[in-house]
């Protein structure tokens, strides 16, 4: 075991004696050291029931014979994030998580690691340091919450931003403000619908790098700490037999990802995570694959915020194994952690409710949720979550209103500067331009709380929580702090965005857009620390926003 070279012969003796400070004994040193990165805080509703489920991952590696190591990993917050500097720091901490695993991982020469994960940034960032490292791994996502419930409605964190949308033009007051605030999120989990944390979960077991179940069972569900104590004992059996993460996902793994993405309707992160993870794994896919599968996938369920169902509703329905039986003619067979192929994971399903997981030719979408747009206006590519667009919107012209910034936007939606048959341009907010590609469910849910959903379009060189719904186009690339063509686009504008063609153009010639970017002055915002690294290293949107 690589573990070894920590743990015996003369030259260990000084790495012994700290370790046996940490209470190991002789009889320990024979074991696997079986690293488990936790991200746990008293933060992130997501995570504050994550120690729990490590507990449950210890009782099985030490069943096994392993021996556990428990350490941190940060964990941002999306929702307590956005709107404020916070957000910027999102997305950079998913390179942050991952180089936090494999410090600790290769640091202390470890044999295999679990990763006990949940929310937006961090089950990417440690699928992404599995595939660099390639050492046993298994990943244990910590679930949804419950759904809350607003007057017998289904409520969730989107509710809460829509509703904010609501008081501002009138249509509720600030008592049923609080009211939906004090009952969206009842407690731990990750916010209930197919938001990005829970997408990121259900393609993580798609993959093949969780257990079976364990992308939709809920945060409290006792089933949660069985699959985790089971994910413990897989994990020493990993350790011994040598099963890496290579040699679980591959080019098919990634391609069953992206379908089961499409089936679902996830979020739009995911344009950024599966690229991201696909090159750490040595299978590159970029956007051009996303838009092939989507229009060969339909979309078969309406969870939120597309629809009304929550992951809770998906989990009855027959989970991800009962979404691989439907795309059963579309998948590729591919490995798993649980040491049966996807394909016979597919095979056993069983499918429970019909209506939350439609027959493929009987779908809410006949294509997959997310599309890829390009034109003028982003010719590298563009992401919109199509089964989140009001059939009013697919093809849609409007004036542009630009914002240099996502807050300066909020302040114009709100004061009533945003009008039905506008289209708002915020830039500036991309990977190197903000730095840190902030998502922006604050501007797109008061559009949609203040009724101009179907009326108002939204695009952006930076991106969207997977609660977002609407005409919202995100990860316009390249960005304007590139000087991409988003750059040169001025209030008055005329813009066409045609989802079914996939296209996005601004009025204005080739020639028109280069004279006007000649003489933009660029918003340069100070960046320092983690913020400075970043902008020097990350990559466009449509790249996956990977720092080379």
């Amino acid at each position: 075991m690589r573990s070894d070279v920590i743990k015996h012969g003369i030259d260990a003796a000084p790495a012994r004696s700290l370790l046996r400070a940490d209470g190991l004994k002789d009889e320990d040193f024979d074991k696997p050291f079986i690293g488990i990165a936790n991200s746990w805080n008293e933060v992130v509703p997501g995570h504050i029931h994550l120690n729990k489920i490590v507990e449950a991952v210890k009782e099985g590696i030490i069943e096994a014979g392993g021996y556990p190591f428990v350490f941190g990993t940060p964990a941002v917050c999306d929702g307590i994030a956005m709107g404020h500097k916070g957000m910027r720091y999102s997305l950079i901490s998913r390179e942050v998580i991952s180089d936090c695993c494999e410090v600790m991982v290769e640091g202390h020469a470890m044999d295999g690691w679990v990763g006990v994960s949940n929310c937006d940034k961090v089950t990417p960032g440690m699928l992404m340091a599995a595939g660099k490292m390639n050492l046993p791994a298994i990943i244990v996502t910590g679930g949804a919450m419950e759904a809350g419930d607003v007057k017998g409605q289904g409520a969730d964190l989107q509710t809460v931003f829509e509703a904010i949308g609501l008081v501002q033009v009138g249509k509720a007051d600030e008592e049923f403000l609080k009211t939906v605030e004090c009952a969206s999120c009842p407690g731990a989990g990750s916010c209930s619908g197919l938001f990005t944390a829970n997408t990121m979960a259900c393609l993580t077991e798609t993959m093949g790098m969780s257990l079976t179940g364990c992308g939709t069972s809920l945060a409290l569900d006792e089933k949660k700490l069985k699959i985790a104590k089971e994910s413990g004992k897989r994990i020493v059996e990993m350790v011994r037999k040598g099963i890496t993460p290579r040699s679980i996902v591959n080019e098919h793994s990634i391609h069953n990802a992206i379908c089961v993405d499409m089936a679902l309707g996830g979020s739009t992160n995911t344009a950024l995570h599966i690229p991201a993870i696909s090159k750490d794994f040595g299978c590159p896919v970029d956007l051009t694959e996303f838009d092939k599968i989507s229009k060969e996938i339909p979309h078969i369920t309406s969870l939120r915020p597309a629809g009304d169902f929550h992951i809770r509703d998906l989990d009855n329905a027959g989970g991800i194994p009962a979404t691989l039986k439907r795309l059963i003619d579309h998948i590729e067979d591919a490995p798993t952690v649980n040491g049966k192929s996807i394909l016979e994971i597919a095979k056993d399903a069983e499918i429970r409710d019909e209506n939350v997981l439609r027959p493929l030719d009987n779908p809410y979408h006949k294509q997959g949720g997310i599309a890829v747009l390009k034109g003028n206006i982003a010719p590298l590519g563009s992401v919109i979550k199509q089964a989140a667009v009001s059939p009013k919107m697919m093809v849609f012209s409007g004036t542009a209103k630009c914002f240099n910034s996502e807050n300066d936007a909020i302040e114009a939606i709100k004061a009533g500067k945003v009008v039905a048959g506008n289209v708002v341009v915020i830039r500036y907010e991309g990977p190197k331009g903000a730095p840190g590609m902030p998502e922006m469910l604050s501007p797109t849910s008061i559009l949609q709380g203040m009724g101009l959903g179907e009326t108002v379009a939204l695009i952006t060189d930076g991106r969207f929580s997977g609660a977002t719904r609407g005409g919202a186009i995100g990860h316009v690339s390249p960005e304007a702090y590139e000087k991409g063509p988003i750059a040169a686009i001025q209030d008055g504008d005329v813009i066409d965005i045609d989802i079914p063609a996939r296209t996005l153009n601004v009025r204005l010639t080739d020639d028109e857009i280069k004279a006007r970017l000649e003489k933009v002055e660029i918003v340069n915002r100070p960046a320092t620390g983690v913020q400075k690294k970043y902008r020097a290293l990350v990559g466009n949107g449509v790249s996956g926003a990977y720092m080379e």
